[in-house]
């Protein structure tokens, strides 16, 4: 049978010399310990897949795994994207789509890795190295017009494997203070993808910055759960999770099974992100789009919020992308009217110096610091953005009879005429203006320093969100936030 196009440019691109070079290298003791180099060659065309895989036979016996590569980067015309070449590693078992056998996922943050039985660099799996037919799975994220020569090294270490270390996870409780509002940051990166900072470094970075919890989100690998184990002494309770980074969006799972590992491979046109939305929801995670409007090659959503459980649209410092995600969140919230809407989150996407973790942060009321209590309370939008834990947001809507709700909750009121009393109240925002924003746009706008009260019905509002706004930069677009709410719901 004829290949087609697309599967004569896999071929050509997986296509690889292979030179093995033996030589030997020092074992545990000192002594000389066998070695075998193998070198790939190969060219990746454009219009090649997604991802392409080089196969790598392992011989047995092997104690230790080596890969570096490295690629041509020619220059292009302005406006063309040159070269960029992802990496990861697939072992025997294959690389079927949400298969088994997933190693590791550097992306392009580093050049080379290992793997052993004890220990793998960051983004991979520590475990066996079975015999049999490994792949390397190698990411064109932009190839040039002359092509993506690559070119990887691998050397076999022989000897005995060192003794597997038990795997542990960090905590999914640890002591709060009982039912109250928890400040979290679910979108941060450590060296385990392409952050610059070790998961002990995050952890006093999140601590110095007033969090109480955050949610591991490294770049399309798992490998990090493990490293966060003693997190709990610091008193910093850490979710596990991922950013799942496709083709055309990513989003992140927050709060899954530990050693939850969900697929990236695909694009929204395959149809295949249903299947992933509802392996993370078996996990316990939460499905959360991040920077759904990102301007960045590959970074904007594509899939729709079918299956979103919560969107973030706030990342990092405030951009004109970040009010487009606020305004078309908004815009769900018309429609929804309190029956199944989706829950707004901040994050700082943090990935290293000048990033702030917290910066911004999401404030959720939960019943303890536990992934259970935390998850609830984000997965029922009981939480509000700020930028740092300096601010803090009181607000809540009452009716005559004492009825009332607050960020998230729905107040259920005798009829539509029946007037309610929202209020809202800010610390840490001096300087900024308080913004009431309904289902027909700007409600009213007065000065922080004001404590504010406002009253409305049903008939006339279906919904009441708040924002702190800092004075505008570029009018007559607002301010960046100080802080930001879900909103409260008007049901007759």
């Amino acid at each position: 049978m004829a290949l087609s196009r697309r599967a004569l440019l896999a071929q050509a691109a997986a296509s690889a010399t292979a030179v093995a070079t033996p030589s030997p290298t020092a074992g545990a003791g000192g002594e000389a310990a066998p070695t075998t180099t193998t070198t790939l060659r190969g060219t990746i065309p454009p219009g090649a897949p997604d991802f392409v895989y080089v196969p790598l036979d392992v011989p047995p016996g092997v104690r230790e795994l080596r890969v570096s590569y490295r690629y041509d980067k020619p220059p292009t015309p302005a406006g063309t994207p040159g070269n960029a070449l992802d990496i990861g590693l697939f072992d025997q078992r294959g690389t079927a789509l949400g298969g088994r056998g997933f190693r590791g996922w550097s992306g392009g943050a580093r050049s080379e890795f290992f793997l052993r039985a004890d220990e793998a660099t960051p983004g991979y799996l520590p475990g066996p190295l079975e015999r049999g037919r490994w792949q390397i799975a190698l990411g064109p994220y932009t190839v040039a017009p002359q092509g993506l020569p690559y070119e990887i090294t691998v050397t076999f270490v022989q000897g005995a494997p060192a003794p597997a270390v038990p795997v542990a996870y960090p905590p999914q409780r640890i002591p709060g203070r009982g039912r109250a509002w928890y400040r979290g940051d679910c979108h941060v990166h450590s060296v385990h993808s392409d952050g610059r900072r070790t998961p002990t470094e995050i952890i006093a970075l999140a601590r110095a910055a007033g969090l109480d919890f955050v949610n591991t989100s490294e770049h399309n690998t798992h490998s990090s759960h493990t490293a966060w184990a003693g997190a709990a002494d610091s008193g910093l309770l850490v979710l596990t999770g991922e950013e799942i980074t496709t083709r055309t969006g990513h989003v992140l799972a927050v709060g899954t099974d530990p050693g939850t590992f969900i697929d990236w491979r695909y694009r929204a046109r395959d149809g295949r992100f249903a299947r992933f939305a509802r392996a993370v929801r078996q996990a316990g995670g939460l499905v959360v789009p991040a920077h759904p409007h990102a301007t960045c090659l590959g970074c904007a959503w594509k899939f729709g919020l079918g299956e979103a459980d919560a969107v973030e649209v706030w990342n990092g410092p405030w951009t004109a992308d970040d009010e487009v995600s606020l305004a078309s969140w908004d815009a769900t919230l018309c429609g929804a009217y309190g029956d199944r809407w989706l829950p707004a989150l901040a994050h700082s996407d943090y990935h290293r110096d000048p990033d702030r973790i917290g910066g911004p942060q999401t404030v959720v009321l939960a019943d303890d610091l536990s992934r259970e209590s935390i998850l609830a309370g984000l997965r029922a939008g009981r939480a509000y953005a700020a930028e740092s834990s300096s601010v803090s947001v009181d607000f809540t809507a009452v009716t005559p009879r004492g009825a009332h709700a607050g960020i998230g909750e729905a107040l259920a009121v005798a009829g539509p005429g029946t007037e309610v009393l929202v209020r809202l109240s800010v610390t840490g925002a001096e300087g900024c203006e308080l913004r009431l924003v309904t289902d027909q746009g700007l409600a009213l706008t007065v000065p922080a320093a004001t404590a504010l009260e406002w009253r409305t019905t049903p008939a006339r509002t279906a919904y009441v969100r708040a924002e702190v706004r800092h004075p505008p930069q570029a009018p007559p677009l607002p301010g960046p936030p100080a802080a930001l709410t879900n909103p409260i719901w008007l049901r007759p």
